[in-house]
C-alpha cells in the first residue's frame, strides 16, 4: 500500500466520522423532518380498537390451531416441507471479503450524498420531485409512500446503497476462484433481497397504512394465506381453483395412445383437412409438467401448430416416486428413441421431426448422438431446441447449485430415492427472487391481497418430482463437470455421446433474457454440431421466449449468420423482427419437407374401433401428484 494511502482502519473511521456529522445534523433537524403531529392514529375509539383486538385473536387461533395440526404424538412440529431443509443447499455461502478501500471510499461518498438528498426532501412539496432527487431507484419503492416522508426515504435509500456496495464487494472479491466468486455474488444477492424493507410490515409504509385503514384485516387475511402455504410447503402465486386441466388448460382435443412407467404419449386430433407427412413428437422437460405447451387456446403452441396442418404428438412425463429411485438419464433417452419409433411405426412414416424443451433438449441431443452412432440417424428428419444446453461452461446462476457440499446436500433431501419438486421450484424462484419470493410475501402475506387467475403461474406451480439419482448425475456430470461436449465422455444404453456426430438439420431458439438458460450457453450448441444449424435469439426469457404466440403481437425475435464464432457477432449482424418467432420455425420445417397428406386414419387418434386408445388428454400422468 503506498505511504500516502490512509490504512483500512484510518479510511473507515473517516467514513464512520462523516457519518456521524452527518446524523447529528440529520437529528437536530428531527422536529421538522419527522411532522409527528400528522402521523396516522390506528386507533380513534373503543369500536375500533374492539375490531384490532378481534382481528388479533383470529390470527393467533389460526396461528394455534396450524401448529397443533402440525405437531406429531411427540410434540414436535413438522412440516410437509421444512423450509429449513432447503435452506441446507446455501450453507457454505456466507464468507466474509476482503475490506476493498476503492469500495469503502464509494460508500463514504454514497452515503453523504444520500444524507444529503434526504436532508433536502422538506424543501418541496412535491412527491414525484422529491423521488427525482434520490440518488438511487428501485421499482420496489414506487410507491409515493417511500419518497413523500423522509424517514421511509432514508430507510430504502439506505438499504439500496448497502446492497449495492455489498453486492459489488462480492462481485470484485479477491483470492477465490471464478466458481465460488460466482456463488458468493448470488448468495449476497439472494440475502440483499430478503432484508429488503418493504418485506417488513413495521418498515414498509404501504403495508402500515393498509393495516391501519382495514385494522388489521389485512394481516388476518396474510396469515390465512401462509398457514395455507406452510401446509402445502410452497409459496403460491396464482388462484389454482380457477384452472382445470382438460377444461380450461391443457385442454386441447387428443388421446393418450401409449404409455410407460416412464411416460405417456399423447396424439392430439388434427384441425385442418390435410396434414404434413412428417409429424411432430414434443418433449417437454419433466421437472414441469408438459402443459406449458398447451395453456389457454390462445398461447397454446400445440393448437397453433395443429392449426398449421402439423400432427402433433407429445410426451407426458411421470412425476417421479420411490419407484423411480433407479431411473437415469439413460431411461430418458431409451424413452425418447421408444416414442420416436412408436410414432413411426403407427403413421407408418420412415421419420419425424422432433422438438426437445430445456433439459429435454440437453438429452434430445444425446439421443440423436446415439441414433448416428447406431447409423439410425435418418428416423429424425429434424430437431428444434428450446432453450436447451449441451455446453454448460456459461450455464449462469444454476451453476451456484452444484460445487461437492451442495450436491451431497440435495441428496439429503431425497431420502426416498426422488426430490421433491418443491425444492426444485424453490430453486428457480430464488433465481428471480425478486419477482417470485418477495414480491408474494409482501402482496400475499402482508397486503393480504388475493391470488390473480394466471395460467403460467398456475403451471410454474404445478411441479413434479425428479429421480434423485438421475438428478445428481445430471448435476454432477453435465452442470459442474461438462461432459457432454468431451466425445465419448458419457454413454447412454451402452452407447457412447458424441454431439459431433450430429448431422441432423437442427434449429437453436434461446432467449435473450434467459437466465435459466443463458443465450450464449444455448448458442455454444453450434460449435459442437456437425449439420446445417439455424440460431434464432427470441425476445425475453426461458418461458415467455417461447410461449409467444403470433396473436399477442408480442417481443421480436433475431435472425442472423448461424455460423458466427460468437453470440455477440451473432447480434452485431442480427435482423430485428417484430412479433413471434412461431412462423419463422413453421417456414424452416416446411423447407425440410412440405409434402401433404389426408388427415385420415391414424393421424385421427381412437377414431375407429381398429384405433383403441387408453384415455382422453391430458391424461392421468399430468395430474398425478
Amino acid at each position: 500500500m503506498p505511504e500516502d494511502t490512509p490504512s483500512p482502519s484510518a479510511q473507515f473511521a473517516t467514513l464512520l466520522n462523516a457519518q456521524g456529522e452527518a446524523m447529528r445534523e440529520f437529528w437536530s433537524q428531527f422536529d421538522t423532518i419527522f411532522d409527528t403531529k400528522s402521523a396516522p392514529q390506528p386507533v380513534q375509539n373503543w369500536n375500533e380498537m374492539s375490531e384490532w383486538a378481534d382481528n388479533a385473536r383470529h390470527i393467533h387461533a389460526m396461528w394455534l390451531e396450524f401448529i397443533a395440526e402440525k405437531t406429531d404424538n411427540t410434540g414436535i412440529f413438522t412440516s410437509s416441507l421444512d423450509p429449513a431443509q432447503f435452506m441446507l443447499i446455501s450453507q457454505g455461502w456466507a464468507k466474509a471479503a476482503p475490506f476493498d478501500a476503492e469500495a469503502t471510499q464509494r460508500f463514504a461518498e454514497d452515503s453523504l450524498k444520500l444524507w444529503q438528498s434526504v436532508l433536502g426532501l422538506n424543501a418541496t412539496d412535491d412527491a414525484e420531485d422529491s423521488a427525482a432527487e434520490l440518488p438511487r431507484k428501485d421499482r420496489r419503492f414506487n410507491d409515493p409512500a417511500w419518497h413523500t416522508h423522509p424517514a421511509y426515504a432514508l430507510l430504502h435509500q439506505t438499504y439500496l446503497m448497502l446492497s449495492d456496495y455489498f453486492v459489488s464487494t462480492a462481485e470484485h472479491v479477491e483470492g477465490v476462484d471464478a466458481e465460488k466468486k460466482e456463488q458468493l455474488a448470488f448468495a449476497t444477492k439472494a440475502l440483499a433481497d430478503a432484508m429488503s424493507p418493504d418485506n417488513f410490515l413495521l418498515t414498509n409504509p404501504v403495508v402500515l397504512q393498509r393495516t391501519i385503514e382495514s385494522k388489521g384485516e389485512n394481516l388476518v387475511r396474510g396469515m390465512r394465506h401462509l398457514i395455507d402455504d406452510l401446509k402445502r410447503g410452497q409459496l403460491t402465486h396464482t388462484d389454482s381453483s380457477a384452472f382445470r386441466l382438460g377444461e380450461n388448460i391443457a385442454a386441447t382435443p387428443g388421446k393418450v395412445v401409449f404409455e410407460t412407467a416412464m411416460y405417456q404419449l399423447i396424439q392430439y386430433t388434427p384441425t385442418t383437412d390435410t396434414v404434413l407427412d412428417v409429424p411432430l413428437v414434443i418433449f417437454p422437460p419433466w421437472i414441469n409438467r408438459f402443459y406449458i405447451l398447451d395453456l389457454t387456446p390462445k398461447k397454446s403452441f400445440i393448437k397453433w401448430a395443429l392449426d398449421q396442418g402439423i400432427s402433433v404428438f407429445v410426451v407426458s412425463w411421470k412425476s417421479a416416486d420411490a419407484s423411480m429411485k433407479d431411473v437415469v438419464w439413460d431411461d430418458y433417452i431409451r424413452s425418447q428413441i421408444e416414442a420416436i419409433d412408436h410414432v413411426r411405426q403407427r403413421l407408418e412414416v420412415p421419420a419425424v421431426h422432433t422438438i426437445g424443451y430445456c433439459v429435454a433438449g440437453t438429452t434430445l441431443a444425446a439421443t440423436l448422438a446415439v441414433l448416428a452412432r447406431r447409423g439410425e440417424a435418418d428416423k429424425v428428419k429434424s430437431a428444434t431446441f428450446f432453450t436447451a444446453q449441451v455446453d454448460f461452461e456459461k450455464a449462469g446462476e444454476l451453476k451456484s447449485f452444484i460445487d461437492d457440499s451442495q450436491l451431497e446436500m440435495i441428496g439429503q433431501l431425497s431420502p426416498d430415492g426422488y426430490l421433491d419438486g418443491r425444492y426444485l421450484a424453490a430453486t428457480f424462484n430464488l433465481l428471480r427472487g425478486r419477482d417470485l419470493i418477495w414480491n408474494y410475501v409482501v402482496n400475499n402475506y402482508l397486503l393480504g391481497e388475493g391470488y390473480p387467475a394466471f395460467d403460467l403461474l398456475h403451471w410454474n406451480g404445478d411441479v413434479t418430482n425428479l429421480p434423485a439419482r438421475w438428478h445428481n448425475e445430471y448435476l454432477r456430470d453435465l452442470y459442474r463437470d461438462n461432459k457432454m461436449v468431451v466425445p465419448d465422455a458419457l454413454e447412454a444404453d451402452g452407447t457412447p455421446i458424441d454431439l459431433t456426430r450430429i448431422e441432423t438439420p437442427v434449429y437453436i431458439q434461446a432467449g435473450r433474457e434467459d437466465h435459466i438458460a443463458p443465450a450464449e450457453s444455448v448458442w455454444r450448441m453450434t460449435r459442437h454440431v456437425k449439420g446445417d444449424a439455424v440460431f434464432l435469439l427470441a425476445g425475453s426469457g426461458h418461458i415467455a421466449g417461447v410461449v409467444n404466440p403470433p396473436a399477442a403481437n408480442k417481443y421480436q425475435y433475431w435472425t442472423g449468420n448461424s455460423a458466427a464464432p460468437t453470440l455477440e457477432k451473432f447480434i452485431e449482424g442480427a435482423e430485428e423482427h417484430p412479433g413471434s418467432w412461431w412462423p419463422h420455425w413453421l417456414g424452416w420445417l416446411q423447407e425440410h419437407d412440405a409434402t401433404q397428406v389426408p388427415a385420415k386414419g391414424k393421424r385421427i387418434p381412437g377414431k375407429t374401433k381398429k384405433d383403441p386408445v387408453i384415455e382422453d388428454a391430458p391424461g392421468r400422468y399430468v395430474k398425478t401428484r
